[in-house]
């Protein structure tokens, strides 16, 4: 019903912060040199910046690729990183709530998190951060979980 990774906008925010660190490690070692030298080594913050910037940028990727969401018919899963494997996975049947909430910066980017509140109480964490357009997932969850509950047990409005 559902299949992705967090968006690629949705880490712009992680690209930020980790450039501005690189500038300010920049910074760091042009003020070093200087003092050290009376002189700014111009050739060893182009290498740190160079060095930096593809550190960042590789880690964002990273991140972001292997993170993968799903929802079927009948499970949530979670899956996160390439050698040291975290998997969360919940039954559809156990979703009690869904919400998504956006930052301004997440409208923005039109992402978002989507957070699911299971059966298994506030410190089981389960949520798809950093998602394409929230409210569609929200409404697949919904349809997900109306089309697996059994009849009679559903929001749906009786008729009489």
């Amino acid at each position: 019903m559902f299949e992705g990774h967090p968006s690629w906008r949705s880490i712009i925010g992680f690209y930020v912060k980790g450039l501005f660190g690189v500038l300010l490690g920049c910074f760091a070692v042009a003020l070093v040199t200087s003092i050290a030298n009376d002189e700014v080594d111009a050739g060893l913050v182009t290498v740190v910046a160079a060095i930096g910037v593809a550190v960042v940028v590789l880690a964002g990727l990273i991140k972001r690729i292997t993170t993968h969401y799903t929802i079927t018919n009948r499970r949530l899963h979670i899956k996160r990183g390439i050698i040291a494997r975290e998997i969360q996975e919940t039954r559809l049947q156990r979703v009690q709530n869904v919400n998504y909430n956006q930052s301004l910066l997440q409208r923005m980017l039109q992402v978002g998190d989507v957070d699911f509140d299971t059966a298994a109480g506030d410190d089981y964490n389960f949520v798809f951060a950093g998602v394409a357009n929230p409210d569609e997932v929200v409404e697949r969850v919904d349809r997900a979980t109306h089309a697996t509950a059994p009849s009679g047990l559903g929001d749906e409005p009786r008729t009489t």
